[in-house]
């Protein structure tokens, strides 16, 4: 895989069940160059190889105001709370942020602990006759796209005003 990209569909040509997609590629990074590179180089080879292209819709990443507005206000809480940020943080994404749910084997358990920003233990299940244990993972917030860091910011926000921290500052800005 050689990443993702950004592009925008500059043209769309169907002939038959022959289509020619073109796109448009803003900047250059790694990705794009290397992209450009293997198509060159594929199109130089004369191979009949297909390739394989994956398109989805593009999201923006969280922006960096909303990081620093997110990690003042888990500061400002943590000292009214007497905890650390990077627990309160764990909380925060235990309930406001993006997990997802897997399977693995119960020697793996201590290995995808360590790979996962925080991991909850759901038990012991049976699948297909063999032993696993049910995990559910979040993402830590440097994943997460601006509509995801949103979530978790409202909530955030809200726990932060449930402590009579000010706020007003970051929704003067956001607007």
């Amino acid at each position: 895989m050689i990443g993702k990209i950004k592009a925008t569909v500059e043209g769309v040509f169907a002939s038959g069940a022959d289509m020619i997609i073109s796109f448009r590629i803003t900047g250059s990074n790694w990705a794009a160059r290397s992209l450009y590179a293997a198509c060159q180089e594929h199109q130089k080879s004369k191979e009949d190889a297909a390739l394989l292209l994956t398109i989805d819709k593009w999201h923006n990443k969280r922006t960096i105001e909303q990081n620093a507005f997110l990690w003042q206000l888990l500061e400002q809480m943590a000292d009214i709370l007497r905890t650390s940020k990077d627990e309160l943080y764990i909380e925060m994404l235990d309930r406001y942020g993006k997990f997802t749910h897997i399977i693995v084997k119960p020697e793996a358990v201590e290995a995808v602990k360590r790979e996962w920003r925080t991991v909850r233990d759901l038990g012991e299940v049976v699948v297909n006759g063999k032993k696993g244990v049910q995990l559910q993972c979040y993402f830590g917030s440097s994943t997460y796209d601006t509509k995801e860091m949103t979530r978790l910011l409202d909530g955030v926000i809200a726990e932060a005003q449930e402590l009579g921290i000010d706020t007003e500052t970051y929704h003067a800005q956001d607007n």
